[in-house]
């Protein structure tokens, strides 16, 4: 069959590059949630979102199974027909109160809630600033919106306040992650807050990687920094990184929601949550409040991590969160780097292009409160050995003159 978009083409280009993407099958996971078995094998999971390590607990296990036999697998039909379940409206009360908002609104994922609110909020006629290093589900959300669209540099404050003060439209949106996923960073939200403010902007801010970890009662970002609905008056959340389950939500004032059930597409066109995955995440709340030791514990290996790379020359990017880049550059290097560790069971992706931009290819380690210190130790040493080994290649395909095309696998990596 004639293709006229010269698919296997373009796939054999990417493979060449070392940019193909490839999906891991994993058969199980242990009750730790950090060790798994995949394609046969073993192997010590450094890749989840994980954080809290409530995936696996067996109390929102239970939780869960219980209410699929209550209400049955699935809700049947979109909240506005007849899909709103009790449980529904139970989490989205108890997700209000944890993040200290008047409603919230619960959403398929991540993705379609920054789609619903962008959309909903934002148009021709207006406009929408972005973090330059925003996840691509904001980005997306952004550009499909029709507004006009605009990108400042990562994390600059003062650069966001100029570029506001020098449009004219009257509703201005400005997006940010409050912790970025491919660099572990936490925005400056006071001073993207203090920008909007005075300019008369509203601040979305998605906290997917923040929730339930960062701030003294792991309400996130917005908590660490000591903000509120007045500060950003759009909180976008998940449930699948810190608290385990699946969705996602959106929470601010009474009116917010109101206007997003009337016109968020991504909230109104699609089928509600399982009933009994928010029964689940409403367990999951429960414990992630309950329980604060585990945002101690996976705050604390953070901690251990940082201080052994330290002694070892790691080259670690600026982070305080789960989420910890050891920056290797280039994409043939950190793919290189990423199968050595498979190698000795540890799995680690690399991240490359268009995930990040050319030149800053890492490896991306998230940890899990189901880590032991033991783990940790055992990470920092592969990781040391991975990369004098993928360096050590990378300078012998130099010397032999080989193109950097193909010469790695690229099985492991985003």
């Amino acid at each position: 069959m004639h293709d006229p978009f010269a698919l296997s083409e373009r796939l054999a280009g990417l493979e060449a590059a070392g940019l193909l993407r490839r999906r891991r099958s994993v058969q199980r996971v242990a009750a730790d949630g950090v060790r798994c078995v995949s394609d046969g094998r073993e192997l010590l999971s450094f890749c989840s979102n994980d954080y809290l390590g409530l995936a696996r607990d067996q109390r929102v296990a239970e939780t869960l199974a219980d209410a699929a036999r209550e209400h049955g697998a699935g809700a049947g039909a979109s909240h506005l027909v007849s899909g709103h379940h009790r449980e529904h409206h139970a989490l989205e009360e108890e997700l209000a109160a944890f993040t200290g908002r008047q409603r919230a609104l619960l959403l398929s994922t991540g993705y379609m809630a920054n789609l619903g609110v962008v959309a909903a909020l934002a148009g021709r006629g207006d406009a929408v600033f972005e973090d330059r290093l925003n996840h691509a589900s904001l980005l997306d959300a952004g550009l499909l919106s029709g507004a006009r669209f605009s990108r400042f540099p990562h994390a600059d404050a003062a650069a966001l306040e100029a570029r506001l003060a020098g449009c004219g439209r009257q509703r201005r949106l400005v997006l940010t992650d409050g912790v970025f996923s491919m660099d572990g960073d936490v925005a400056p939200l006071g001073s993207l807050a203090d920008a909007c403010r005075r300019q008369s902007a509203w601040l979305v801010v998605d906290d997917a990687h923040g929730l339930g970890v960062l701030g003294p009662g792991g309400r996130g970002s917005l908590e660490l920094h000591g903000l509120g609905p007045e500060d950003v008056p759009v909180l976008v959340g998940t449930l699948g990184k810190a608290f385990g389950t699946f969705g996602a939500f959106v929470a601010g004032s009474a009116d917010l929601v109101d206007f997003l059930i009337q016109r968020a597409r991504t909230y109104v066109y699609t089928t509600a949550l399982p009933p009994a995955v928010a029964a689940a995440t409403r367990r999951a709340l429960a414990l992630s409040i309950a329980e604060p030791w585990r945002r101690e514990r996976v705050l604390g290996l953070v901690d251990r991590f940082r201080r052994q790379a330290a002694q070892t020359d790691l080259p670690l990017a600026d982070s305080t969160t789960p989420i910890q880049l050891v920056l290797v550059g280039e994409a043939r290097a950190a793919v290189a780097a990423s199968e050595r560790l498979l190698a000795q069971g540890l799995l680690v992706p690399a991240i490359r292009p268009p995930t990040v931009p050319e030149g800053s290819s890492r490896l991306r380690v998230t940890f899990s409160a189901g880590h032991t210190d033991q783990q940790v130790d055992r990470l920092v040493d592969a990781l040391v050995e991975a990369l004098a080994d993928a360096s050590a290649a990378d300078r012998e395909a130099d010397r032999r003159g080989l193109s950097p095309q193909g010469t790695v696998p690229s099985s492991v990596g985003t």
